[in-house]
């Protein structure tokens, strides 16, 4: 049976505050938050799988409220992520059954070491992409124009596969289910991995598909909500979801969801790609660090108690760093935002 953490004052309250961050960046870009909650319970001392099975918990009930905010607001394709949640829910059960083999192969180490390896790939990867995509957008003076489809988007559009091809209207593409469905299936499988389906789901629709940055995001909402359900359930019966721990980050999370979700109507695009870059960047270093300290509890070499304590000390302050950034740069973009729509609103009226 899985050994949970114990909760004091100090971790509850950080607990709270993670979640609302979590919920920010959420509602902001459409991850689900994940890559901050998951490593912020690790950085407590909760075991991989269990911070990743109580992220899915909470994820489902979270995830439809940022969806139902963003459709209000038409940024949602609901038919988009239907089609997607319907192959990444067996991508989910995959990912699960994978991750419950690691860690009853190799112990909490192991799935410890699995969880932070997987975050600093794909954070590392897919956060350099979308920084260099964002600083792109931004140099090149587009920022505050519509975004141009890359070409790969342009080349997947362009393949015709007669009885598979499907109009999203929300999104503006068409596009064969060829593509979505293996997309689909490879964002449950990291979703049940670290709890973040987010980096393939929302990257996979705006370079892959073609969709607009700000319909992707939202429409992620809908996919992790159905990959939550499933997730939930499955480690559910592993007994690996700390109730616990996911009430606490969804009691914090729901009010950020739609303060955040209310920012992404006062930004432009390039900004929700930087602040998904930056805080993906900063997570992947606070992960990275403690890597040695899971090989050490392996076996593979031998660490001193000092080197330990220094690295996980190191870890927890990079992930402060990373909670912070990110609110501090979506608040800011969101009071900038609105400063200038007031402004607009003003200059036309005069």
């Amino acid at each position: 049976m899985e050994t949970f953490l114990a909760l004091d004052a100090t971790n509850v309250a950080f607990l709270l505050i993670v979640g609302f961050i979590g919920g920010l960046v959420s509602g902001f870009i459409g991850s689900g938050g994940a890559f901050v909650l998951t490593p912020g319970m690790m950085s407590l001392g909760a075991s991989g799988i269990v911070a990743v099975a109580s992220n899915l918990c909470h994820k489902f009930p979270k995830a439809l409220v940022g969806a139902y905010k963003r459709h209000q607001f038409g940024h949602v394709d609901v038919k988009l992520g239907l089609v997607m949640a319907a192959s990444a829910s067996p991508g989910v059960w995959a990912g699960a059954a994978l991750q419950d083999w690691v860690r009853r192969s190799f112990g909490e180490a192991g799935s410890n070491l699995y969880v932070s390896l997987a975050f600093v790939v794909v954070l590392t990867v897919v956060g350099g992409f979308v920084l260099r995509d964002a600083l792109r957008l931004h140099r090149s003076g587009r920022a505050a124009a519509k975004e141009q489809t890359g070409k790969l988007a342009r080349w997947v559009q362009a393949i015709h596969v007669p009885g598979t091809m499907m109009h999203f209207r929300t999104a503006g593409i068409r596009v064969s289910a060829l593509f979505t469905i293996p997309l689909g299936f490879a964002t449950g499988v990291l979703a049940a991995t670290i709890a973040v389906g987010g980096f393939i789901g929302v990257p996979g629709m705006i370079y892959v598909l073609g969709a607009p940055s700000l319909v992707a995001s939202a429409t992620e909402l809908v996919i992790a909500f159905v990959m939550g359900l499933f997730g939930t359930f499955k480690y559910a019966l592993g007994g690996y979801v700390d109730i616990r721990l996911a009430m606490l980050i969804l009691l914090g999370s729901l009010f950020g969801v739609q303060l955040g979700a209310i920012g992404t109507t006062y930004v432009k695009p390039y900004m929700i790609k930087l602040v998904t870059a930056v805080i993906m960047l900063i997570v992947a270093v606070s992960r990275a660090l403690v890597v040695p300290v899971y090989l050490a509890q392996l076996g593979v070499f031998a660490l001193p108690g000092t080197a330990v304590a220094a690295l996980k000390a190191a870890s927890f302050v990079f992930m402060v760093a990373a909670l912070l950034t990110g609110a501090v740069i979506i608040v800011g973009a969101m009071i900038r935002g609105h400063a200038e729509a007031v402004a607009a609103v003003e200059e036309v009226a005069e």
